[in-house]
């Protein structure tokens, strides 16, 4: 799948970004994937291709642009555990300055893009994201009933804004948690709030996962577990965008 290097205009200037598309010259629907809070590596055009080549235009912006273009911070080609915790210092300030206003603004940005470019179909658009990329894609959802018909998060902290998040969301939702991120008695307690919010979900544990599973640069990485994703991802998304 080629990919197209972009530049996307926000209100704080502009966010550098890449796009994954099929090669066919047809109109495809949108994607927007958020990465998760190491950015754009790749990685991430690893499995930007491979969704695109189910059908799909998936656009996947540099999150920390306020801060410069990607990378904002130089990371190894494997990302071990004893790298983790440097990286993750440096990266934590950058994700603390990422508010949820900003969030909200940027996905305004993000949203209005993705549907304007000439190859993604009209109708609504889905939104997945990894890690820090979960919650921003619930964020985006929420904010955006009606435009986002299906939303996934994997390893994410999506009760991170409390259930006020729920409330109104109208897209199609699956949540892939990581064991060392959720018990089940959380699991339960999250996935009664949806219920009581009407969100129309699935939402489980994925056994023998620890957090970051989908992502094979680094030593949380779960094959199976990357595996889970896609089998999850795909039918809700084939489910819900419609094909021009």
């Amino acid at each position: 799948m080629p990919l197209k290097t972009l530049r996307i205009p926000t209100a704080d200037g502009h966010a550098d970004a890449f796009a994954a598309l099929p090669d066919d010259g047809a109109r495809h629907p949108g994607v927007l994937m958020y990465t998760d809070g190491f950015g754009i590596r790749p990685v991430l055009r690893e499995l930007a291709r491979e969704l695109a080549g189910h059908g799909y235009y998936v656009l996947v912006p540099h999150l920390f642009h306020r801060h410069g273009p990607a990378p904002v911070v130089e990371l190894p080609a494997y990302i071990g555990e004893e790298a983790r915790a440097e990286i993750f210092a440096r990266l934590m300030p950058l994700i603390e300055a990422h508010t949820a206003e900003r969030a909200r603004s940027d996905a305004d940005a993000y949203l209005r893009f993705l549907t304007e470019q000439p190859e993604v179909a009209s109708g609504p658009v889905a939104v997945t994201g990894y890690c820090i990329g979960g919650l921003l894609a619930m964020r985006t959802a929420a904010a955006h009933p009606g435009r986002v018909a299906a939303v996934a998060a994997f390893h994410g902290p999506v009760g991170a804004d409390g259930p006020g998040l729920f409330a109104g969301l109208t897209a199609r939702v699956h949540l892939g948690h990581a064991e060392s991120d959720l018990t089940p008695e959380a699991l339960g307690a999250l996935n009664r709030t949806l219920d009581g919010a009407g969100v129309s979900y699935t939402s489980e544990i994925y056994p023998g996962t620890v957090h970051g599973f989908t992502m094979s640069d680094t030593d949380a990485y779960s094959a199976t577990g990357l595996k889970r994703h896609w089998d999850r991802l795909l039918p809700l998304l084939s489910d819900t965008l419609s094909r021009d």
